[in-house]
């Protein structure tokens, strides 16, 4: 740096500020600057600069699926807010287990990433405290909030489905089913106590064996559906907690010739790209990933640009149901 300044005829610190761009400068010197690097081939130090600052520039994104299309929309959100300050994430995948979440926050932390989003639905409060020191973090998704915890952000699953649920009760629908994930995991107990808070406020009983989780993949959708399908008194609605496991559903309908939804609506949960492309297009909740994103990234940028200790907050974004053609 110390070269490029002499030869561009600057400061050390304007170099710094051209390669940050964390402070204004000049358009002329910018380029004078940007030339002479160019010319002498610089590339940053960063296990340098790390070790200057304490920083290392990167936050990490644990998540239970990636395959699953909501989190790579929350990425895109989480850089939309990140990259601009200079920060760059990596990405972990879980698969929703305990062990690969508890093995991804010791890593990150040996790593010595500057910040974690993480959703992670199978530690406990005692889990996260003794896995993630120091470290700013901001939980994606999850039913309670804890200051010790940090930020919490988090959609209204339990009122998206509500909404989904009481939009197939006005349609005049008089058996609906419920397809979710596993108790406990990700936003599944939220959507359910949407589910059945709906079916209660229309003095509805919950028959159990309407009900059935699984995991949040299309394959479970499928099998799930065709239980619920396979039945004498089937189901003339399906609410399903997410999209993936609506389109299943689909699947399971179309190769048992039913009609959708003359014989049974289906509403999904996220509004991930698929849902509108799929015969019929899917009646969903969207659940905007990208806005949820960019929240997280505002969370923990805040807390990693403060001087002084942060509030932790809870951020709850709301969700709407978007009515296509499966209900």
């Amino acid at each position: 740096m110390t070269e490029v300044a002499a030869r561009a005829g600057v400061s050390v610190t304007t170099v710094s500020h051209v390669l940050s761009g964390r402070r204004p400068v000049a358009d002329a010197t910018r380029t004078r600057v940007l030339e002479v690097i160019e010319e002498l081939q610089y590339q940053p130090n960063t296990l340098a600069q790390s070790l200057r600052t304490r920083r290392t520039m990167t936050v990490a994104l644990i998540v239970p699926d990636l395959t699953n299309p909501f989190y790579p929309m929350v990425l895109r959100g989480l850089a939309d807010v990140l990259v601009p300050a200079g920060y760059h994430a990596v990405v972990c995948n879980t698969d929703g287990t305990r062990e690969e979440e508890i093995a991804f926050l010791r890593e990150m932390a040996t790593r010595q990433v500057d910040g974690l989003v993480i959703a992670a639905f199978q530690l406990s409060r005692k889990d996260f405290l003794a896995h993630t020191g120091t470290v700013p973090m901001v939980r994606l998704g999850g039913r309670a909030f804890d200051a010790d915890l940090g930020d919490l952000v988090r959609s209204d699953d339990e009122g998206g489905m509500m909404q989904a649920v009481r939009y197939l009760l006005e349609q005049g629908r008089r058996r609906t089913a419920y397809i979710g994930g596993a108790l406990h995991t990700g936003p599944s107990d939220l959507r359910e106590a949407g589910f059945r808070r709906a079916l209660a406020e229309a003095d509805r009983t919950v028959d159990e064996d309407l009900v059935i989780r699984g995991d949040f993949t299309r394959e479970a959708g499928r099998a799930a559906a065709e239980i619920l399908l396979g039945r004498p008194d089937r189901p003339d609605a399906i609410a399903c907690a997410n999209d993936l496991i609506a389109i299943g559903v689909l699947d399971t309908a179309r190769a048992r010739g039913l009609a959708v939804p003359d014989e049974l609506a289906v509403t999904g949960y996220d509004d991930i790209d698929a849902a509108s492309l799929v015969t019929p297009a899917l009646t969903t909740v969207v659940n905007p990933a990208r806005q949820v994103g960019r929240a997280c990234g505002e969370a923990l940028l805040r807390q990693l640009t403060a001087d002084e200790p942060e509030t932790p907050r809870e951020l709850v974004i709301a969700n709407s149901l978007l009515r296509r053609e499966s209900a």
